[in-house]
């Protein structure tokens, strides 16, 4: 088994003045030795929120924690199979009258494929993914 992490839980980490390291021994201590990995989706939104520093010394030190972020954690990429997963899933629950929005759609069908689960501060977009198993990650 293992999680797919949603880019909430480093946001929140590197806020918190967290490093990398103390995050990932946090959830090893609280989930086990599981094989940890992020979808590119994750990733995108991480370089996002590296751009969107208001000073030079924050972008550089977040630049510095994602960075790590991407040495340490595999990203993984959308794959065909990951995108049948996720146009099959957004239409039922489009047809149930659900919107999931896309990045979370994606990052939740890449645990899907994966046979893991979501690691996440964020449960409600991806609660509503039929047969997603989420964890909440503090």
């Amino acid at each position: 088994m293992g999680l797919v992490l949603d880019s909430s839980v480093f946001i929140d980490a590197e806020r918190r003045q967290r490093t990398v390291t103390e995050i990932l021994e946090h959830i090893q201590k609280k989930h086990g030795d599981e094989e940890l990995t992020v979808s590119v989706m994750s990733a995108a939104e991480l370089v996002h929120g590296v751009w969107r520093a208001q000073t030079p010394e924050v972008r550089a030190r977040r630049e510095g924690f994602v960075e790590e972020v991407f040495a340490r954690i595999p990203v993984r990429p959308i794959t065909l199979r990951v995108a049948r997963i996720a146009g099959q899933v957004d239409a039922q629950c489009r047809a149930k009258g659900t919107v999931i929005p896309p990045v979370d759609l994606f990052i939740g069908t890449t645990a899907l494929d994966l046979g893991f689960r979501v690691g996440t501060h964020n449960l409600r977009h991806f609660q509503m993914i039929p047969g997603l198993r989420v964890v909440q990650v503090e």
